[in-house]
């Protein structure tokens, strides 16, 4: 999440690309992802369960699948989503929680989306490494035996790597890749390096080859005011590789009254810039955006607010520039 970037654009200069390799083509159309996170309101990384707020804890597989339902026809409905993505640990996982959180995965199935399941450490380690490698390994094998047989499931080995090495992280994807072999490349995200900020070596490494890449990118990590200084920015960490990524994060302040439609509005101040810049580049290179977050409670981000069952807009001018980053 946001709070944790802040050295992002400072470790992706840092990175040096040391894997020799061919790109591969792509693997899937990335254009085709048009999606949202549903977040904790504590943050998804916590020592226990991942809880996306509206769910409780003494939710039961029938509960989070009712309230569920509410939320994702809410994103269908107001936004125009049609992927979902959504934490996992090995706490919640490798627990009784899973049996009531895989509602959630099975509600966004039922809906017809997309659902990109990814791993974030726990609060207490915070340093960009996978916190538990056995357990890590256990929580991937019950997750894919549950949903790898579901093509429209797609696994994202680890959020946000940053203590890794690109050489150290491309061994890990590698050794992840061959225990789960039966689930096809291309229904596998691999992040970026660092803070998920820049797919250029992930991209490069032949042995990723066929995989999706997902990058995180954000208005707070530089203090450009124009849409052109944003784009090169955002051109810089993706390199040659737009046709695999999926930006699976993105945001901007969606509840204090920031106008981001309309070129009037848009040069001049940091977010509506960084907004308008990163949707004007995905819909011209046709790539995804799962946008953060689609709702977490306390989140001046969160472009849905909880009401009644369902949800209600932030911001108006928000929805509608994502949505033409979608290329609706």
């Amino acid at each position: 999440m946001r709070s944790r970037r802040i050295l992002g654009a400072v470790v992706a200069a840092a990175v040096s690309v040391s894997v020799l390799a061919v790109a591969p083509a792509a693997s899937a159309a990335a254009t085709s992802f048009r999606g949202v996170n549903w977040a904790d309101a504590r943050d998804n990384y916590v020592d226990g369960w991942v809880i996306p707020t509206g769910l409780t804890a003494a939710d039961s597989y029938s509960t989070v699948r009712g309230k569920a339902d509410g939320i994702l026809a809410g994103f269908q409905s107001l936004l125009g989503a049609n992927t979902l993505r959504l934490p996992v640990n090995p706490q919640s996982v490798n627990s009784t929680w899973w049996a009531s959180y895989k509602g959630a995965v099975d509600s966004a199935l039922a809906h017809n989306m997309k659902v990109i399941l990814s791993y974030w450490e726990a609060d207490t380690h915070k340093d960009g490494l996978v916190d538990d490698t056995a357990a890590w390994n256990t929580m991937w094998d019950r997750i894919t035996s549950d949903y790898g047989g579901n093509g429209s499931v797609y696994f994202e080995p680890m959020n946000e790597p940053f203590g890794y090495s690109l050489g150290s992280w491309v061994s890990l994807c590698s050794g992840w890749l061959s225990r789960h072999s039966a689930v096809p490349r291309g229904r596998v995200l691999i992040s970026g390096t660092g803070y998920n900020d820049n797919v250029t070596g992930v991209g490069a490494s032949s042995a990723l080859s066929g995989t999706l890449l997902s990058l995180h990118f954000y208005g707070f990590w530089a203090s450009d005011t124009t849409r052109s200084a944003w784009t090169a920015n955002l051109t810089n960490r993706l390199g040659s590789y737009s046709s695999r990524t999926i930006i699976d994060e993105a945001g901007a302040p969606m509840t204090t009254g920031l106008t981001y439609t309309g070129a009037q509005n848009q040069d001049g101040n940091v977010f509506t810039a960084y907004f308008a810049a990163t949707t004007d580049l995905t819909r011209s290179r046709q790539m995804g955006i799962v946008y953060w977050p689609g709702l977490r409670s306390g989140d001046s981000y969160s472009i849905t607010r909880q009401s009644g069952s369902g949800l209600a807009v932030n911001n108006a001018s928000g929805v509608a520039q994502l949505r033409w980053g979608w290329g609706l």
